[in-house]
């Protein structure tokens, strides 16, 4: 097994880790979710062009323009 199959692990933790943050009462943790999704982003990103997965990357770069679509819809006018 080469180490480019293990990120799928901390891809997974970290996708966990994001949503719960995310789901947070707290501004700061949302705003951190938000970076942390992206992070998971790019392991996915990593495994699936590893794996082939090509149908993966779509939906993770898919997912991370929502989430800045979210973010910027959020944030206060400047």
């Amino acid at each position: 097994m080469e180490w480019l199959d293990l990120i799928q692990w901390p891809a997974m933790a970290v996708t966990v880790l994001a949503a719960w943050l995310v789901a947070s009462t707290h501004k700061h943790r949302r705003e951190i979710g938000f970076w942390v999704f992206l992070a998971s982003n790019a392991l996915w990103i990593a495994w699936g062009w590893h794996a082939s997965a090509w149908a993966l990357i779509v939906l993770q770069v898919c997912l991370a323009g929502l989430n800045i679509r979210g973010a910027v819809k959020a944030a206060p006018p400047s």
